[in-house]
């Protein structure tokens, strides 16, 4: 166990309140206490991990472990795998958070019902205001008693994928009710353990709609247990690139997504003309990137030979934080029969046998479906709030526009508060742990904010290059991941840091960029 140096020397008064004790909250807890900061963590489970602590028995990480590791914890040497399974990285989390001593932090089973802001509140300039406090209504979840804390400054740490889940719309008398067998959510079927959920879907026809990791896991999960004699069927609105490795003919993907050079090839929120005509110049090399990749996949998963290659580009997968890669031998496991595809289905209902898609005659006969469909992150991020001002600016009015954070942590609209953990990048640790360390940068006041009209004319930027690279007409989710290191580099220079990380000129421009080049 390792106390965080100095800290009971130079304890600062303003109370920190963390909502949440997953990966994020674990970060934002550990560098508020290195600024001498003594912050509370509500943590509405039993235990530590976020969406680690409660998922798919099969899941592994889904980037390489070099890219997802604490900066300043590597991962211990007994682990050799290169993505690791859920249990691996969950009980990395559990040593990082003793290592640092950040249990005693944590309150646990406590739900934070809602946050209420009482006082005046000056435009963001420093962190702190001495005229205004959040309130935090929490629930002990046991006894069911409540109780109200006032805090300095809040940050969000409680993600986009948990608690609140996505169920699409079906038409009228055709929803689960319909049916005569079972529906659940991906996220009911996490909480399961390997045993029970082997046990749960044996010898039932299985339909799983969806086709991202849970969907896929799932699939093949449900596919071991019952083999070819009850195939489990996919039901799949939009085909993605989803990788069966992270080399493409042996090049690791780093070296074409995770560096300065690939960086020069996309166009940047608050460019100016010389990176825009070299992103101009050279998107012929971006386009020769993707189609690399595209091919690598076509030929692996045979997609051709199934339909499923999807309509838009890998950099656009890429773009929108939407990669995942697949488990071992998935389309091994479609060839033989014992996982359907159903593609590009339209509109999903529900008849007494099954599903009902628009396309088809014939329902999908199933005894369970089970909707791997995502999650209402902004709802649950937006009903944290009491008042419905603060709601209506986390939801925005504009539908293609995303959660509107300056540096993808600050509501220039919301005092005394930080989300951290919404927004994504290819390897969400590596993500908030630098903007945990900007955060607390922020709060020991190292630097100050600037105007809130400078901060929404940022986002707009940052927006603008969203929506140009997703493959989605609305884009909501957020994802910084083709632009990682220009962001990094932002938050880097907010603090007074030196953005170029590497030890020479070859490496700064050509080698992949991960957390260990932020350690120190």
């Amino acid at each position: 166990m390792m106390a965080i140096d100095g800290r009971e020397s130079r304890r600062k008064k303003e109370v920190i309140g963390i909502i949440g004790a997953g990966v994020s909250g674990l970060l934002a807890c550990k560098y508020c206490i290195s600024k001498g900061f003594d912050p509370i963590v509500f943590e509405s489970e039993s235990s530590i991990g976020g969406v680690w602590s409660k998922t798919i028995g099969s899941t592994k990480l889904q980037t390489p472990k070099p890219f997802y590791q604490f900066s300043d914890y590597p991962w211990p040497d007994s682990v050799t795998e290169m993505f690791p399974d859920q249990q691996r990285v969950l009980e990395y989390i559990e040593s990082y958070a003793n290592h640092f001593d950040l249990i005693r932090h944590i309150q646990f089973n406590n739900k934070v019902l809602s946050l209420s802001y009482d006082g005046e509140w000056n435009l963001w300039g420093e962190a702190f205001n001495n005229k205004g406090k959040w309130s935090v209504t929490v629930q002990d979840t046991a006894t069911l008693s409540t109780q109200v804390y006032q805090v300095d400054f809040v940050v969000v740490c409680v993600g986009r994928f948990s608690q609140v889940p996505n169920i699409p719309e079906f038409p009228p008398n055709k929803g689960p009710e319909a049916f005569e067998g079972e529906v659940i959510h991906s996220m009911d079927y996490s909480k399961m353990d390997s045993e029970t959920a082997a046990n749960f879907v044996k010898g039932k026809h299985v339909a799983v709609v969806g086709f991202q990791k849970s969907g896929l896991d799932i699939a093949m999960e449900c596919s071991m247990v019952n083999g070819v004699e009850r195939p489990c069927t996919v039901v799949i609105r939009t085909p993605h690139w989803n990788l069966p490795d992270f080399s493409p003919w042996g090049l690791n993907l780093g070296y074409l997504y995770l560096n300065r050079f690939s960086e020069l090839m996309v166009h940047k929120p608050g460019e100016g003309m010389l990176l825009s005509l070299l992103a101009t110049t050279l998107s012929p090399l971006r386009w020769a990137f993707s189609k690399y990749v595209e091919y690598y996949i076509k030929h692996k998963n045979r997609l051709d030979k199934h339909g499923m290659v999807p309509d838009h580009s890998f950099l656009n997968e890429w773009s929108s934080c939407s990669i995942a890669v697949e488990p071992e031998g998935f389309y091994n496991r479609v060839e033989e029969g014992s996982i359907k595809l159903i593609k590009r289905a339209k509109t999903l209902g529900f008849s007494k046998e099954g599903i009902v898609l628009e396309e088809k005659g014939e329902p999908i006969k199933s005894d369970l479906v089970i909707l791997a469909t995502g999650f209402k992150g902004i709802e649950k991020l937006k009903h944290i709030f009491e008042l419905a001002k603060y709601q209506e600016s986390i939801a925005g009015s504009d539908d293609s526009a995303a959660v509107p954070l300056y540096r993808e942590c600050i509501h220039p609209r919301i005092p005394q508060l930080a989300i951290i953990g919404f927004s994504e990048s290819f390897a969400n640790l590596y993500t908030s742990e630098i903007r945990c360390r900007w955060l607390a940068e922020l709060l020991d006041g190292k630097f100050e904010l600037p105007s809130v009209k400078i901060m929404e004319k940022d986002i707009e930027e940052w927006d603008e290059y969203k929506k140009r690279y997703t493959y989605r007409k609305y884009y909501r989710r957020s994802c910084i991941a083709a632009l990682h290191i220009w962001h990094n580099d932002q938050l880097c220079k907010d603090m007074g840091w030196n953005p170029k990380r590497k030890n020479s000129l070859w490496a700064e421009w050509f080698e992949p960029y991960g957390p260990l080049d932020y350690a120190g």
